[in-house]
């Protein structure tokens, strides 16, 4: 393990032309201090846990005292924002520090959030606030935790500044991780700006470092398409299957390497509502849960529009092409979501039928908003009289839910596995703790008084969220009513 100025940095994104990125030097950040520490992120680049004690720590992770190596760059960007096309947006308060290398080979990217205003701030301060870094920093943990593709979170650092939101908030930087930053809209930004020398530059990029594997085939710009879209298709039906909305699926909030990215409004599900609407802000449910597929086929058609120069020289032959692997998209997900969902109902393999057993299930739980997680963690125990009553009181009419069990049970009996098989399956994919809104404000209030011991205490159940934790059973109950006056939005 490291020291600080043991580590390798160097920023490939950096080494594009300047109409790649702006280069703003952070803004004063008046007596940081730590707030969390992620010890698992902290091992993807080899840093000591230790070194997050050092002042040289935080100056250099609030961008005020670099380490060797570092220069940090803001990137330009556009994107669709609630169907809108903005032509220019970019990182308007993040900085990418640059990359450090592992010695395996690897390469995580380093980017502050909150750092202060850059030449893409629009006016803004460029400033993060303590509440939105912590939701950022505990779900990009929790999702990595549940087997979803995530940035991760290395620390949060706060300072008493006083930052104006919806009311006077004080202000932090979160250090997130990828392997890249790039989005759909950084495509979209050269491909509508007419820059085409500029896109394929940017391409090469991607693909160079993110997909070397691509750069031999006859049609590169076309199977970096195909594996953006199959890559987003995989991450979507984890989202689907794990319960999470995202709240805000702009083009410049969707990455080129299929990660969940830019935490802002999004929530679990509690109660099952296929329309639920996680942000405050979407006052039309474009990005309501159970649209979530549709809007990523349509982010992606938004890229395929903006590479069509890169796919074929004809303009005619590029838009089939783009079409052709669009087409694909739909098939992709339904096909992994099925698989999912047949693992959260304890199948061991997948049957045409599978697929009407799991919508006539949602169906029965949206009509009697059962409550997701805790759900399908029970369901596994259904063969134990004890647990059946419960599992049945959960449904307004419990007769049709019978009607269903008995189905499922003949499924599960087509099979020949033993229950307790099974149930070792099911607890395995189905989570006990997910970061419901309520967990997270909990952590955020005391947070807000300096004490850090609940987010601390959050952060490590939810780093094992398929474990009973007997422990921490609380935290696995139903929402307290109060949970329902949060309201999330783009600002959180």
């Amino acid at each position: 393990m490291h020291k600080l100025e043991d580590l390798k940095f160097i920023n490939s994104y950096a080494r594009l032309p300047e109409a790649f990125h702006d280069r703003p030097m952070p803004a004063p950040f008046p007596q940081p201090y730590r707030v969390a520490f992620n010890e698992k992120a902290a091992a993807l680049i080899g840093l000591h846990p230790e070194e997050a004690s050092r002042a040289e720590f935080v100056n250099a992770f609030t961008g005020q005292v670099p380490l060797t190596g570092m220069e940090p760059v803001s990137m330009i960007y556009a994107g669709h924002q609630f169907g809108v096309y903005v032509p220019q947006l970019g990182d308007g308060r993040a900085l990418v520090l640059g990359e450090v290398q592992t010695p395996e080979g690897a390469r995580w990217e380093l980017q502050l959030k909150g750092s202060g205003p850059t030449r893409f701030s629009r006016g803004a301060d460029g400033r993060a606030v303590l509440r939105s870094t912590i939701r950022e920093y505990l779900a990009s943990e929790a999702m990595h935790a549940l087997g979803v593709p995530t940035t991760r979170a290395l620390t949060i650092l706060g300072s008493d500044m006083p930052v104006y939101r919806e009311r006077v908030e004080t202000a932090a930087i979160l250090v997130r991780m990828a392997p890249s930053h790039v989005r759909f809209g950084s495509f979209e930004y050269f491909a509508h700006g007419g820059y085409p020398a500029r896109l394929k530059e940017l391409a090469d990029y991607v693909i160079a470092h993110h997909y070397p594997e691509l750069a031999e085939r006859d049609q590169p710009y076309f199977a970096f398409l195909e594996t953006v879209i199959r890559r987003t298709a995989d991450l979507i039906a984890r989202w689907q299957a794990v319960g999470f909305a995202h709240g805000v699926m702009n083009t410049d909030n969707m990455s080129i390497l299929g990660l969940t990215i830019d935490y802002g409004p999004y929530g679990f599900l509690d109660a099952y509502q296929p329309g639920f609407i996680c942000n405050h802000s979407d006052h039309r449910g474009r990005y309501a849960f159970d649209q979530q597929p549709r809007i990523a086929w349509w982010n992606l058609a938004c890229l395929a529009q903006a590479l069509l120069p890169l796919l074929h020289e004809d303009e005619a032959a590029g838009v089939e092409l783009a079409k052709a692997a669009l087409d694909r998209f739909n098939g992709q997900f339904a096909s992994r979501w099925t698989a999912l969902m047949g693992a959260k109902l304890g199948l061991a393999e997948t049957r045409r039928e599978d697929l009407d057993l799991i919508e006539r299930l949602l169906g029965l739980m949206a009509g009697s908003a059962v409550d997701y997680t805790r759900f399908f963690r029970a369901l596994g125990r259904f063969h134990d009289p004890d647990w059946l009553p419960d599992l049945r009181a959960a449904f307004r009419e419990p007769e049709a839910f019978d009607a269903w069990l008995t189905d499922y049970q003949a499924r599960l009996a087509g099979e020949g596995r033993e229950d307790t098989a099974r149930l070792a399956d099911m607890l395995a994919v189905n989570p006990k703790y997910v970061l419901r809104n309520y967990l997270a404000q909990m952590a955020i209030a005391k947070a807000e008084q300096k004490d850090f011991s609940e987010l601390e205490r959050l952060q490590r159940l939810l780093e094992r969220p398929f474990d009973e934790q007997p422990e921490m059973e609380a935290y696995a109950a139903l929402p307290p009513d109060w949970a329902e006056e949060i309201a999330v939005s783009c600002s959180s």
